[in-house]
């Protein structure tokens, strides 16, 4: 049997909320990944509002802080690449910074050691959503095992140029959405994602950008993702193995 996470299963380097299923046992793990220069709060918030029966999210900080001197802002912020990288071309910062740090703490402290073997929930029963940076975090997390995970989901996130081809593709569902302008969730992206997962779908909103839906029109391909994926133990016999 899986029971819900407790913060002292984590290591205490990693800066984490934890938002219990607001009914019924924690069936699933719903991780929350922010993207570049953001914290967990914001996706803290988000794991409330979603309010997934028998899901309890997760929601992470990235590991590494961003110096002010680039963001122009004293208040914290964060990224999931091993640097800080400046586009100087296009006056921000560079998502694809490298994921080494990252993949240790997804894949191997919260998915490995932390929600599979002391919790024990299956991997089908974890899923991701991550925002641009985050996005990139997640897929580059599950893209190396041979488990299928729950799924995916990435707004704005594309596979980091680190990654490689597998052997045999991922068995673990992917969606990826991004605005009709978007400079990741380019047509090369997408098929490089093809190549690598089983299962891909593809989302391309009206708007121009890559930002956080706004409205149920851009949240429905999403929710629609989450409730084929997600399991439940409604209406199951106690002891009852769901196929």
């Amino acid at each position: 049997m899986s029971r819900l996470p407790t913060k002292s299963d984590f290591p205490s380097s990693l800066t984490l909320e934890i938002i219990p299923p607001p009914s019924g046992a924690a069936v699933n793990i719903l991780i929350l990944l922010h993207g570049l220069g953001d914290t967990k709060d914001s996706f803290a918030r988000l794991g409330k509002n979603l309010n997934l029966a028998e899901t309890a999210c997760i929601a992470i900080q990235g590991p590494n802080p961003i110096p002010s001197l680039f963001t122009g802002d004293e208040r914290p912020a964060f990224h999931w690449g091993d640097d800080v990288l400046f586009d100087e071309r296009r006056g921000e910062i560079e998502l694809d910074a490298g994921f080494k740090t990252a993949d240790v703490v997804l894949r191997e402290s919260v998915l490995q050691k932390v929600l599979i073997e002391k919790c024990g929930y299956p991997a089908r029963n974890i899923l991701f959503l991550g925002f641009g940076q985050g996005g990139m975090a997640a897929l580059s997390a599950v893209l190396p095992s041979s488990s299928e995970f729950g799924g995916v989901v990435s707004v704005g996130g594309r596979l980091p140029a680190s990654s490689t081809k597998p052997e045999r593709k991922s068995r673990t569902p992917i969606i990826v959405l991004g605005g009709s302008r978007s400079s990741q969730i380019t047509r090369s992206a997408v098929d490089q994602l093809k190549e690598c997962f089983a299962e891909v779908e593809y989302v391309k909103w009206s708007k121009s950008e890559d930002s956080m839906p706004a409205s149920r029109e851009e949240m429905l391909p999403i929710m629609k993702f989450l409730a084929r994926r997600l399991k439940s133990r409604s209406g199951v016999p106690e002891g009852a193995l769901e196929v």
